[in-house]
């Protein structure tokens, strides 16, 4: 393409996306006021989200109020490891991000899928860099048909794409419908997702000493990415590491 015709097309994109902007303007994830960036918050938003980062804990990823080194680990993991080897989300999920999490989960606000890759890319970036392959946690069929999307699969593919690593979206099965994790102890979210998943049959053999990061929306207790995480080393997966959207963290950690 010569240097004219490529000045031509970025203008036309330009003009378009001036238009765009004009008649539907980019809103703010979170409250839907008015933002310069269609992937983005206003300030306020920006400011109440908790984003995580280092310090936190190796393993699950929980914040420190204070810095004990890189292969730090918090109290719980120290005392059960977690299966899988590190667990990574953006931010906390409270206050300020339940809503647009809930209205991407259960609002077909598959719009924001952008946004929420922005977000998560960071955290994911060294987990991205050791992995053979993103898949997502994985929906019962009879949730899937309507729901019509997993909201897992649409961060993975778009994660996947971002770090030029191979996805794979039904690399795992839901074999059973299970019950909402909602309300539930964390004894009881494990009972209740124990066993539901496996490794789709025709991808047993390509899982041998491969590593996987898996993804979901929110991480609670764990519960399902650990049995995820079970059913995916069970067929051989070298490792597992986890990123989410947003994680719960509990006060006292």
């Amino acid at each position: 393409m010569t240097r004219l015709a490529t000045m031509l097309k970025n203008t036309v994109k330009a003009s378009g996306r001036a238009v765009r902007d004009h008649l539907w303007p980019p809103l703010c994830a979170a409250c839907d006021v008015p933002v310069q960036d269609a992937a983005g918050l206003c300030a306020n938003c920006w400011d109440a989200i908790s984003f995580l980062g280092s310090p936190q804990c190796h393993a699950c990823g929980v914040p420190f109020p204070y810095d004990p080194g890189p292969l730090a680990l918090c109290a719980a993991c120290s005392g059960i490891r977690p299966i899988y080897e590190r667990a990574r989300a953006a931010f906390i999920y409270d206050d300020a991000s339940r809503g647009f999490i809930l209205a991407f989960k259960h609002g077909d606000r598959t719009d924001l899928v952008p946004a929420l890759v922005k977000w998560m890319a960071r955290p994911a970036a060294p987990l991205l860099a050791d992995a053979d392959i993103v898949a997502p946690v994985p929906l019962h069929w009879t949730r899937l048909l309507s729901c019509r999307y997993n909201q897992a699969a649409l961060l993975a593919n778009a994660l996947a794409r971002h770090g030029h690593v191979p996805s794979i979206p039904d690399l795992l099965q839901r074999t059973r419908r299970t019950g909402s994790q909602g309300g539930k102890s964390r004894q009881g979210r494990k009972k209740n997702v124990r066993g539901a998943f496996r490794v789709h049959p025709r991808f047993n053999l390509i899982l041998r000493d491969k590593r996987v990061l898996l993804v979901d929306d929110v991480m609670t207790t764990g519960a399902s990415v650990e049995a995820c995480t079970r059913a995916l080393l069970r067929m051989g997966a070298k490792a597992v590491d986890v990123i989410t959207i947003a994680r719960v963290v509990t006060s006292g950690l």
